[in-house]
């Protein structure tokens, strides 16, 4: 049997019973939701370590529990011969989006090189690591980046999202703005920048709360800014 070790953890005694697949992660599906108040779990079933269910919580985090739901586990499961983080690894499977499904016709693009190397972003423009982003972004070659505009740092951001968008070259004006700093050329009143308001939602659906958030041509995320070289090494490494 694989040995796993449990890290970091953070008990709360609670007495309810145990979800999906089977009984007993319905059970727990059921207690948890119980505990926490209305429809909280996103899905429930068997952690790497025996005797313990990993639940997903709609939130966005990952727990531990039993069988019983008496206790609640807050932590990352090791595995002790690997030292891979399991609990790690199963966030960033879950955080994978489907790369193809991107509404790409309201993201800015812009492109680099031979453009072989595709992500997306969701940046807004008032956002200190964005700048820092697009600023290690002219060390990286060969790049396609699907830039969505996600003003969600108050009305100024949203201002300067309307501006770029609907300047005569907004793949130019965004990096004038983000690099040079640049203030970008007021909107014209008839310019639709509904692309905008679908951004925003489009990002509450995928859980981004944050930015800069990346994500890979292979579906995953990278959360906040990457210096060039580890994004080339995030790059390097997507089929």
């Amino acid at each position: 049997m694989k040995k796993v070790l449990l890290l970091g953890l953070v008990c709360f005694g609670v007495h309810t019973a145990a979800f999906a697949e089977t009984a007993e992660e319905a059970n727990v599906q059921q207690s948890i939701n119980a505990l926490l108040g209305g429809d909280a779990v996103r899905s429930v079933r068997a952690a790497p370590m025996p005797g313990l269910y990993e639940v997903v919580l709609k939130s966005g985090e990952l727990v531990y529990t039993n069988t019983e739901v008496s206790h609640i586990v807050v932590g990352s499961i090791i595995d002790a011969k690997t030292r891979v983080n399991l609990t790690e690894k199963r966030l960033d499977e879950l955080s994978r989006i489907d790369f193809s499904a991107l509404p790409l016709k309201d993201a800015i693009v812009i492109k680099k090189g031979d453009g072989s190397r595709v992500f997306a972003s969701f940046e807004d423009p008032n956002c200190g690591f964005c700048k820092r982003l697009a600023k290690a972004l002219q060390q990286v070659d060969n790049t396609t980046q699907y830039l969505f505009l996600y003003p969600i740092l108050g009305p100024d951001s949203e201002e300067k999202a309307k501006r770029i968008l609907c300047s005569d070259d907004p793949a130019k004006t965004w990096q004038s703005w983000m690099v040079e700093g640049k203030t970008p050329p007021a909107a014209p009143a008839s310019c639709d920048t509904s692309a905008i308001e679908r951004n925003v939602a489009l990002g509450k659906q995928l859980g981004i709360g944050g930015t800069p958030t990346l994500f890979l041509r292979d579906g995953s995320r990278i959360g906040g800014f990457l210096p060039a070289e580890k994004l080339e090494e995030r790059l390097r490494a997507v089929r």
